[in-house]
């Protein structure tokens, strides 16, 4: 440890070690190590796909209403398991890239991969992002070649080439050069190794993509006009996927704005000396400890018998407690303990850095360097550094499948 080391690191939390499980879903499981989850929008586009799809293959090969449905639902299945082997497709390029994958999430409108960090160069950033396209493509073209070779008419040629449709056109409409889908990813790419900067190959890639979310728009309404599309459910639909692709867009926009301000320390330079006492130490005597500190602005942290950190003095409960009670209360009573998701590397910066606290931006967070422990990161003190003015939005690295 530096000049600030005043206690031994915590014996089991590391430096992220692995990726965090974490999601706004039904959990499915693992699949290649990686936890997926599934979104409750999900629910209401498979039931409105069951119906119509159902609908359509009973009229059109003369099935019953209960078969309709159960070919939909089937269907419905196959494009779940083919969005989720193209987020797979990020992962494990990602993984091989050397960034860790916090999950995969199937959605309503497709799903994303969450990352652990930003690609590092732009030749990794164009690589993850084709693995996606590339992988609905193949599967497109497997599906074409099933409903090829099927007798035709049937049940099974027609959902072979339904499902090849959906492939292709889902490879196809990703691959345009526009954030959030996999194609703005390679935008970004090619910008950023053109300019030498990833934030400007960002806001590029987010510009085009709010352009491209009007284009969808346009077409869609132009099509309803000249009735060129029939009932609700494709127009409404298509409406959706542009208002999600513009709001993707502006959140990479304000996500490069927001990285472009980050100052160029690490952790390690921005983390806070500790002033390290027992548990039982009573308030008052833990704030007049961290007074005579003569480094800037402490922080208490709670270490046990073998001088390990355990955990770090909670600001908003420590400062609820009364003056006339606080030579009688305990620091470990507003103590916060140390868990594997508040332990930060010392070398982490920039974007890198952001992404960590992602989570918890108002959190505390140990700064190390194998066993050395540097100080503790408070997340406000980045978040102020970032937005003085205002709290930014937390930015996630994300893989669209739209």
């Amino acid at each position: 440890m530096d000049e600030h080391r005043t206690a031994s690191a915590p014996a089991s939390p590391a430096a992220r070690p692995q990726p965090r499980e974490r999601g706004a879903g039904i959990p499915l499981g693992r699949l290649a190590g990686v936890p997926i989850y599934l979104a409750p929008s999900w629910l209401l586009l498979a039931g409105l796909i069951t119906l119509t799809y159902g609908q359509y293959m009973a009229s059109r090969l003369g099935l019953s209403f209960t078969t309709g449905l159960a070919v939909g639902f089937g269907f419905v299945v196959c494009l779940l398991i083919s969005v989720l082997l193209h987020e797979l497709g990020h992962a494990v390029t990602s993984r091989r890239s050397g960034i860790g994958v916090r999950g995969i999430t199937l959605e309503m409108l497709g799903g994303y991969t969450e990352m652990e960090r930003e690609a590092p160069r732009p030749g990794v950033e164009l690589y993850v992002s084709l693995a996606g396209p590339v992988v609905s493509l193949a599967i497109g073209l497997v599906a074409a070649g099933a409903a090829v070779v099927l007798p035709p008419g049937g049940i099974a040629a027609t959902f072979a080439f339904q499902l090849a449709l959906s492939n292709i056109v889902v490879a196809l409409f990703n691959a345009l050069p526009g954030l959030p889908l996999d194609g703005g990813r390679a935008l970004q790419a090619l910008v950023w190794q053109l300019s030498g900067d990833a934030n400007v190959g960002r806001q590029v890639a987010g510009w085009a993509g709010r352009v491209l979310a009007l284009a969808t728009a346009g077409v869609a309404l132009l099509l309803w006009h000249f009735r060129l599309v029939h009932g609700y459910f494709g127009i409404l639909f298509t409406l959706l996927v542009a208002l999600t692709m513009w709001v993707g867009a502006g959140q990479a926009i304000r996500h490069a704005k927001a990285t472009a301000s980050l100052p160029p320390f690490s952790a390690r330079e921005l983390a806070r000396p500790v002033v390290a006492v027992t548990a039982d130490t009573p308030l008052s005597e833990a704030d007049r400890i961290a007074s005579m500190a003569a480094e800037r602005a402490p922080v208490v942290a709670v270490v046990d018998g073998g001088g390990s950190l355990v955990g770090f003095v909670h600001g908003a409960s420590a400062r609820a407690v009364p003056a006339e009670r606080r030579p009688w209360v305990p620091i470990g009573d507003v103590t916060r303990r140390i868990d594997r998701d508040h332990v930060l590397a010392g070398d982490l910066r920039g974007p890198d850095l952001l992404m960590a606290i992602n989570d918890d931006p108002g959190g505390d967070y140990l700064v190390v360097t194998g066993e050395d422990v540097h100080g503790v990161l408070r997340g406000a003190d980045l978040v102020s550094l970032v937005a003085p003015t205002r709290r930014p939005r937390r930015p996630t690295v994300r893989r669209n499948s739209t």
